[in-house]
């Protein structure tokens, strides 16, 4: 119980933000339960003072119908580092409900 964050004095940014950082093969589970969702990533950055806004910039189009989890993650990355200062999100979007299945940030802006 330890290892949960207090809500008040840390931001919290979608899912699983106030849990500890994921490992990443813990990262890379969660991607493959959005594709096994059969949901379409997309991928979301903005500066850390702007982290709280409810528009977040978008990092190319979504990738729709992508089943490669190694792809994903090299989006991900690329985003990373094109925007090193950035919080970056992945988000699930679910065709059939026509809203976000999931979302969580993958990297955090300092």
């Amino acid at each position: 119980m330890s290892d949960i964050q207090d809500y008040i004095s840390t931001p919290k940014y979608e899912t699983f933000s106030y849990l500890p950082a994921m490992a990443p093969e813990k990262i890379r589970r969660q991607i493959a339960y959005m594709v096994s969702q059969g949901w379409n990533p997309g991928i979301e950055h903005v500066e850390p003072a702007r982290a709280d806004a409810y528009y977040w910039y978008m990092w190319k189009l979504p990738m729709f119908g992508e089943q490669s989890v190694d792809a994903i993650i090299t989006e991900l990355e690329a985003c990373k580092r094109a925007h090193p200062g950035h919080h970056v999100r992945l988000i699930g979007y679910d065709n059939y409900s026509q809203s976000q299945g999931s979302s969580f940030v993958v990297f955090r802006g300092r």
